[in-house]
């Protein structure tokens, strides 16, 4: 599990007790600890205090989500029985908005990819599904925390919604948070140092290091300090303080870890998004070069600057892509080098993975701050696995 983010979950606190009580809304994207957050939340606040419910995996129709969500409350469920689709979304979100525990006190209702509800969209009655759920929400005394992965979609319907909705982005993880992960990975108590001056450096250099390889996401960094694990156990390790580069190389290979997260990232987006194949394109042409305008991009794309725009914004629909002053990049770094890698006619071989993994962590490398931290640098820019994967001159 992934240490608890103080910081963030007193702000959630926070907002749910104030008075009235606001509706954090957590964004951010795959790996990003959304739903992690969720279950220590229900933990904290117990069984007869908030329910958990994975819309994503639940919304199939009105009427089966309605009996899920009976068949898993701890509170009394006192709607009526449906007689059609909208009439099993409104008793649903009747028991979201009026559900109490056994002592009659309003109760929390945490829905994780809440905005999944639009696959009802397709059923009679029920077009504008996301704005009566979040209409009935700021409407209700209960208490709500909504996640969501897709940014711009969630910006995009709270816009000029009720002030009670509070948005909320999942922050990287710190370096005391990289820490404490990797202690966690190895066996040792979280916050744990060791004692001596040099050994707490050599971990210090490990954490900044990793929470840059990662892009500071929980499950990026939770995946390499497993890695790392992994790898002193088999004597693999290289400077004391660990073989960062070779551990992304490995979790980045056609079966690593990362490289499955990665490719569940770029396909679920996808699939959500419209004209899946020239958004493809559009990701391998940005995968190639990064920071170009939408006139570069259809100039290659070989297509006019109109649909061309059009592809990008439904890539950004889904927040696989972002623009900064007009230039496009990926969101999501990691998933770049995925894409380079894996995303081709032919299986990457390993001095691609070298090439690309070497690529895209020289400019992450933490700078040297201490002149004694100067040998462990070095020693991570040329670390290489048994195989000779990382060579960097």
């Amino acid at each position: 599990m992934v240490t608890p983010r103080t910081n963030l979950t007193r702000r959630v606190l926070a907002a749910l007790d104030a008075s009235p009580s606001r509706i954090p809304v957590l964004v951010g994207g795959c790996g990003t600890g959304r739903t992690t957050l969720l279950h220590q939340l229900k933990d904290r606040l117990g069984r007869t205090g908030a329910v958990y419910i994975d819309v994503e995996r639940s919304a199939t129709t009105p009427e089966r989500f309605l009996k899920a969500i009976v068949a898993s409350s701890p509170f009394p469920v006192s709607e009526p029985a449906p007689a059609s689709a909208r009439a099993a979304f409104d008793a649903t979100l009747g028991f979201f908005t009026r559900a109490k525990n056994g002592s009659g006190e309003p109760v929390t209702i945490l829905l994780d990819e809440f905005l999944e509800l639009r696959t009802f969209e397709s059923f009679p009655g029920l077009r504008r599904v996301l704005y009566d759920l979040v209409d009935g929400l700021s409407a209700s005394g209960n208490r709500f925390v909504l996640t969501s992965r897709y940014v711009a979609r969630t910006l995009r319907l709270l816009r000029d919604r009720s002030s009670r909705f509070e948005v909320i982005h999942m922050p990287a993880m710190t370096t005391e948070d990289t820490l404490d992960v990797i202690a966690q990975a190895s066996g040792r108590p979280a916050g744990l140092t060791d004692a001596s001056l040099g050994a707490a450096q050599d971990a210090d250099l490990l954490a900044r290091t990793v929470q840059a390889l990662a892009d500071g996401r929980p499950a990026y960094v939770r995946a390499m300090a497993e890695q790392l694990t992994a790898m002193r156990q088999q004597g693999r390790g290289g400077p004391s303080a660990g073989d960062p580069i070779g551990a992304l190389a490995a979790l980045m290979d056609a079966e690593g870890r990362l490289a499955k997260l990665c490719h569940f990232t770029y396909e679920l987006r996808l699939h959500r998004a419209r004209g899946y194949g020239a958004l493809k394109a559009i990701l391998e042409i940005l995968g190639e070069e990064e920071g170009l305008t939408l006139t570069e991009i259809s100039q290659r794309l070989q297509r006019t600057p109109g649909s061309t725009k059009d592809y990008l914004s439904w890539l950004e629909d889904v927040d696989l892509v972002t623009a900064r002053q007009k230039r496009y990049s990926y969101s999501d770094p990691l998933l770049r080098a995925w894409v380079r890698l894996h995303c081709r006619a032919t299986a990457a071989t390993e001095d691609d993975l070298a090439r690309e993994v070497h690529r895209y962590a020289l400019p992450r490398l933490p700078q040297q701050q201490d002149p004694q931290s100067a040998p462990a640098e070095a020693a991570y820019a040329m670390t290489a696995s048994p195989s000779g994967i990382i060579e960097i001159d």
